[in-house]
């Protein structure tokens, strides 16, 4: 197989036609143009079972056809968890320790492999997998350094696997209908000068487990960790995590590249671990720079709390016309608001072509509260909300995805490969940095390519 190569063009271009045979109405359409035939059996192995592990692999069994072979994860109580559960449901695994060493016995037997791994071996699993021949779905972050997030597009472009990133939104068919056909064919919101996201989370202790359940320590440091709470909590750590702006950033900063189809040419970040005094930063605000094809730039603002959770996690693009809020929860952001002021097209018309459904309630264009203020109400309150829903898990239309390429042959299906994962990579490890140097991090173009 080729080396798989795309441009931005070509992938907005395989979105949009991706988005094309979806109904308004329903969740993803015709299950053949979604996962293949289902006598077509694809053998999957998973590296890491911990809970994003169990997440996907839970996803993954839901589609007809996949069937699990091997788990490898180098704790005992989730190794004995996963191997009770996938038998129970009529997979037939066996289970490692060792990753190098499954895919050695398992080799004949498997034909794609989930990781689902710390960032910082995401690289090294991801690579050896695809140079054993084996076709990659890898969570995301890419990695915690961007030598290793480069390292994984080199080997997808040497081997020709078939390797997708876990940015699961880009493939949800409520996000592909937002962004595809209401903001981008259909022009709903007009030009959209502003975006904005978060992602707050309430105060939580350290992970920690019984002391029976504990990894032994010389398993532990053969494995590059120091102890349990290293391995429970990576995320918090330089060596293995990128803290809460690039575990929960990177999902939604990714979204401000799909939108403004450009990588950024600046962000400036303010953050710091103040709260829990770890290492990595507890909070981080960020404000990234976007000069669109057309050259006008646009600006958006990304925050990510780990002290109060108010307002949950969500996406907002606002336009001179209106605005989308979303979210992948539905209840948080799931409408179109459109400006109420002269010059703004009808709405109707959207709403008769499947894009919206009619708004609930319009409002007063105006209201005056004093003679001084004039307060114009700018926006219709309750929206016009998104007529697709998501009705399965949220990781499984991304693996339906990669299963689809994967059964076909065809990378170019992909929704989120290496190299365009590359991109947000690039973008939330600048974020650590401008905190850490205090300063605005500037961007050429070649700086997202590999």
């Amino acid at each position: 197989m080729e080396s798989m190569k795309f441009n931005r063009r070509q992938f907005v271009k395989g979105t949009a036609a991706a988005a094309a045979i979806l109904p308004s109405f329903n969740i993803l359409g015709d299950e053949k143009n979604t996962i293949g035939p289902k006598d077509d059996q694809v053998n999957v192995a998973v590296i890491g079972y911990g809970a994003e592990g169990e997440i996907l692999t839970d996803a993954a069994m839901k589609i007809p056809g996949v069937r699990f072979k091997a788990v490898c994860d180098i704790w005992e109580y989730r190794r004995k968890m996963a191997r009770g559960r996938l038998r129970s449901l009529g997979h037939e695994i066996n289970v490692y320790e060792d990753y190098r060493e499954m895919l050695d016995k398992e080799d004949k037997n498997i034909d794609c492999v989930i990781i689902a791994t710390p960032d910082w071996m995401h690289a090294e699993h991801s690579v050896y997998c695809m140079e054993k021949g084996k076709h990659v779905y890898c969570e995301k972050e890419m990695s915690n350094r961007l030598e290793k997030a480069k390292e994984m597009v080199l080997g997808q472009r040497r081997t020709g696997k078939i390797f997708q990133i876990g940015h699961q939104r880009r493939s949800n068919p409520r996000y592909m209908h937002a962004i595809n056909r209401v903001i981008r064919e259909a022009n709903m919101l007009g030009r959209v000068t502003h975006a904005y996201g978060q992602w707050n989370r309430s105060v939580a202790p350290f992970l920690t487990v019984r002391d029976r359940l504990n990894i032994p320590t010389e398993t532990l440091q053969k494995y590059g960790y120091e102890n349990m709470v290293q391995f429970l909590n990576w995320r918090w750590f330089d060596k293995y995590g990128g803290g809460p702006m690039v575990d929960l950033g990177s999902h939604q900063i990714d979204l401000f590249f799909w939108v403004w189809d450009c990588a950024p040419i600046s962000v400036t970040a303010v953050g710091g671990n103040d709260y829990y005094n770890r290492q990595m930063n507890d909070n981080v605000m960020a404000i990234y720079e976007f000069k669109t094809k057309q050259g006008v730039i646009n600006r958006a603002y990304y925050q990510v709390l780990t002290t109060s959770s108010r307002g949950g996690f969500y996406e907002q693009f606002m336009g001179e016309n209106g605005s989308l809020t979303i979210s992948e929860i539905a209840a948080r952001g799931n409408a179109v608001q459109r400006e109420v002021r002269d010059g703004v097209p009808n709405w109707d018309v959207f709403a008769k072509q499947g894009l919206v459904l009619p708004v609930k309630k319009p409002v007063a264009a105006a209201v005056t509260s004093n003679a001084a203020i004039d307060v114009r109400v700018t926006a219709e309150a309750d929206g016009w909300p998104l007529p697709v829903d998501l009705l399965k898990p949220a990781h499984m239309p991304h693996l339906e995805n990669f299963f689809l390429a994967v059964r076909r042959n065809k990378p170019e299906l992909l929704t989120c490969p290496a190299n365009l994962a590359y991109e947000s990579a690039v973008a939330v490890l600048a974020a650590n940095r401008s905190v850490a140097e205090g300063k605005t991090i500037h961007f050429k173009p070649e700086d997202f390519h590999v």
